[in-house]
């Protein structure tokens, strides 16, 4: 069917196309003139008008033998300019968005330039705080005035926190920030009885001249972790090992193992102190025994709890 249209359109304007052309021919010999204009003129507009009697010929016969002309003519197009009008109206909020996610990409901009500096001044050495670090450790014991209690170990630790992050400040200002869940939790626990060791550490890296510290507390049991006269760790000295260069050696292991002991036990205590001259006293029990073994002992001088210092003595022993 469209073929067929196609050829009578093609054949049609063929057929239109001379007869307007002689009309014009003729019009302009007999001199035919419309509206006072010259023959010449006449003629000219007699061929546009022929020529648009065709395009309307050829429209009308469109639309009277295609019903997909039709549809795309009164239907789509009218739909597809809905269609526009509708999409240019979706298009405003999507432009809106697109100015508040420009302004979201220079406010990151922004906070990667400040991470930026902050890394620099890190790398001067200008970091007073690393994250993670304990900045205040207080022993806290339930009692009715719990509150009070843990309030003045608060300013305590902010005036000692602000010393470090702005000592040349004179003014006294609260520096640590705090979550309040974490108040709330510290509260909570103490109010249930027991003594307790509350760790403040930092969340952040701080630079210094920082106005602020973000905390973070760890609370822990106040538990006996050594007894006076305790033996923590012991090691058997060989004849082989009797040289002073490995029975250092052997001092040096047996104090690490005891340390890391006492850590395995809740002490957060870092370093441990010896007490008494025992390189001498080991020296001298070796010039005097030649026994072939020897048992070494790391011996707690006191009783310590999380937080106490760590006290203790090495003792050799013939066997």
């Amino acid at each position: 069917m469209a073929w067929i249209l196609i050829v009578f359109l093609i054949l049609l304007g063929g057929l239109i196309a001379p007869f307007g052309d002689l009309l014009g021919t003729k019009i302009g010999k007999a001199r035919f003139s419309i509206l006072k204009l010259r023959p010449k003129k006449t003629a000219t507009i007699v061929t546009i008008i022929t020529g648009g009697f065709i395009s309307a010929i050829s429209i009308g016969l469109l639309i009277l033998v295609s019903e997909e002309f039709r549809q795309r003519l009164f239907v789509d197009i009218p739909f597809l300019q809905k269609t526009l009008e509708e999409s240019k109206k979706a298009l405003l909020p999507l432009q809106e968005e697109r100015k508040q996610l420009e302004e979201k990409i220079n406010n990151k901009e922004k906070e990667l330039n400040k991470l930026k500096s902050d890394v620099k001044e890190f790398r001067r050495g200008n970091v007073v705080i690393k994250r993670g670090q304990t900045l205040f450790i207080a022993e806290v014991t339930s009692n009715p005035n719990i509150k009070l209690n843990l309030g003045k170990i608060y300013n305590s630790a902010d005036r000692y926190v602000q010393k470090i992050v702005i000592p040349s400040k004179k003014e006294i200002q609260n520096i640590l920030l705090w979550r309040p869940s974490d108040i709330s939790e510290i509260e909570g626990v103490t109010q249930k009885g027991g003594s307790w060791i509350l760790l403040i550490k930092s969340a952040t890296n701080v630079l210094k001249g920082d106005n602020f510290v973000f905390v973070y507390p760890e609370l822990l049991q106040n538990k006996t972790i050594l007894k006076r006269g305790e033996v923590i760790t012991s090691e058997i000295l060989e004849n082989k090992d009797l040289d002073y260069k490995n029975i250092n050696s052997t001092i040096k292991t047996l104090l690490r193992k005891t340390r890391d002991k006492i850590k395995l036990r809740g002490s957060i205590v870092n370093e441990i102190t010896t007490r008494g001259n025992f390189i001498k006293k080991i020296r001298d029990s070796l010039n005097i025994n030649q026994n072939k073994k020897y048992l070494l002992e790391v011996v707690s001088l006191k009783d310590s709890k999380t937080s106490d210092q760590i006290i203790v003595e090495l003792n050799i022993t013939k066997l």
